[in-house]
């Protein structure tokens, strides 16, 4: 990978992140557009980690909700876990939602099924299509919910359930839990907001995952060049996040997810005719 391949995955990441389009998918297509060679140990690692530089902004523009705590007095004869999920409610309720997501990403990721499905272009732009179809009518399927409906441990569970579908790139992370949480009877605003803050703890493990596999293998990839463009990835994609996250709330309620249905249809259907017409997806030589 060079600079100008660096910027532009950073770019793509920092805006596909927190949309419904799927971030992952969209950095694998911009790499084989732009010839980045598939099934390097850096480049999944790439991947993962300046994903992690565009959750970071979700902890800056929400930095309220990441460091508060809850001042009113546990109910009497609370035991220590009680207690901590009084003080710390905002906490518990992340590790209750990431707590599948770590069991089947690492199943996915020791049994091979991550890194294959991280060079299958083909698979991206099949999901991109089936979610793009789906997303037409989601808006219709579920109800506007109610700002009445709070978070809970089992709403906060089955978001993270659905969560888990985005292993497969192409589906969308931020797709999955916003209608995970949708089907659990809240608003598209706060469950797209429950989405952003469990993107935190999710993508921070992925991240550390990744940087552990790095450093087991033949150490010869860490260069100044490589972390330096680490570094640069992450620093792009966590200021395009944080402008394209603002964004993306005020327009989701707005609007709904057809718009996003119909992007992911044209741009799924385009690489799959691409394909079956024997046309290379990179535009290098």
């Amino acid at each position: 990978m060079d600079w100008i391949q660096t910027v532009i995955i950073a770019i793509v990441e920092g805006l596909t992140e927190f949309l419904p389009v799927s971030s992952t998918g969209h950095m694998i297509i911009t790499q084989n557009l732009l010839g980045v060679p598939q099934g390097d140990p850096f480049v999944h690692a790439f991947t993962f980690i300046i994903q992690f530089g565009a959750i970071l902004s979700v902890v800056c523009l929400y930095w309220n909700r990441f460091f508060s705590y809850d001042h009113t007095p546990a109910p009497k004869g609370s035991s220590l876990f009680e207690k901590f999920k009084h003080h710390f409610k905002f906490y518990w309720l992340l590790i209750v939602g990431v707590v599948p997501a770590v069991v089947i990403g690492l199943l996915a990721k020791k049994s091979g099924l991550l890194d294959w499905l991280l060079d299958s272009v083909e698979v991206v732009a099949i999901m991109l299509v089936l979610g793009g179809v789906f997303m037409l009518f989601c808006d219709k399927l579920f109800d506007k919910g109610s700002e009445d409906n709070q978070m809970t441990e089992r709403r906060a569970f089955m978001i993270g359930l659905y969560q888990c579908i985005s292993v497969i790139p192409g589906v969308s992370r931020s797709m999955a839990t916003i209608v995970g949480g949708m089907t659990q009877g809240l608003t598209r605003r706060r469950a797209a907001k429950f989405s952003f803050f469990l993107a935190v703890p999710t993508m921070a493990g992925a991240t550390l995952l990744d940087l552990l596999d790095l450093m087991k293998e033949d150490t010869a990839w860490a260069t100044g060049h490589n972390i330096a463009m680490l570094i640069l990835g992450c620093v792009i994609a966590f200021v395009v996040a944080l402008l394209a996250m603002k964004w993306f709330v005020n327009f989701l309620t707005r609007y709904g997810f057809k718009a996003f249905g119909i992007y992911r249809i044209v741009v799924g259907l385009i690489i799959i005719v691409l394909l079956l017409t024997g046309h290379s997806l990179s535009m290098v030589d």
